[in-house]
This record gives structure tokens, C-alpha cells and sequence, in this order.
């Protein structure tokens, strides 16, 4: 596909910008990746910048983890 860029990682989810909150090192961009589901990451402020992304934009969360830790309150 022409434009995309080609990665391995195969968690791809393709959504909208909904809200960025920059501080001096980091950004928080949330992406709004439909069926009332949200996404949330910290990236570098500079990459935020560099991607500039900014609300109503189309984003591509890509999700690439060895593990996935889950836990409770230990009650039930």
C-alpha cells in the first residue's frame, strides 16, 4: 500500500486523534480506535512533534509487547 509504512508488528490499530496532552518530555495521545474503545500512549514530546499529530488526525496505534502482565485485588 502506497504512503503506509511496512512493519512486522501485526497489532495495528487504525483510529482518530482524540486528545494530545504534551509536557516538557512526553505527550500523551489518545486514539479513538472505534466500538467506543480508546487507546492510550506516552511517546516522546519530540516524536509527537515530528508525527505531528494533532486532534481529528488519522493514527495507527501499533501495539508490539513480549508479555501482557494482568492482575486483581485478589478478593472473588
Amino acid at each position: 500500500m502506497k504512503g503506509e509504512p511496512m512493519l512486522s508488528a501485526r497489532n495495528q490499530f487504525k483510529g482518530t486523534v482524540v486528545s494530545i496532552r504534551t509536557g516538557a518530555v512526553m505527550s500523551e495521545v489518545v486514539i479513538d480506535i472505534g466500538g467506543g474503545h480508546r487507546i492510550v500512549s506516552l511517546i516522546g514530546a519530540s516524536s509527537a512533534k515530528r508525527l505531528k499529530l494533532k486532534k481529528g488526525k488519522s493514527a495507527v496505534a501499533v501495539v508490539k509487547a513480549t508479555e501482557v502482565i494482568v492482575s486483581t485485588d485478589g478478593e472473588g
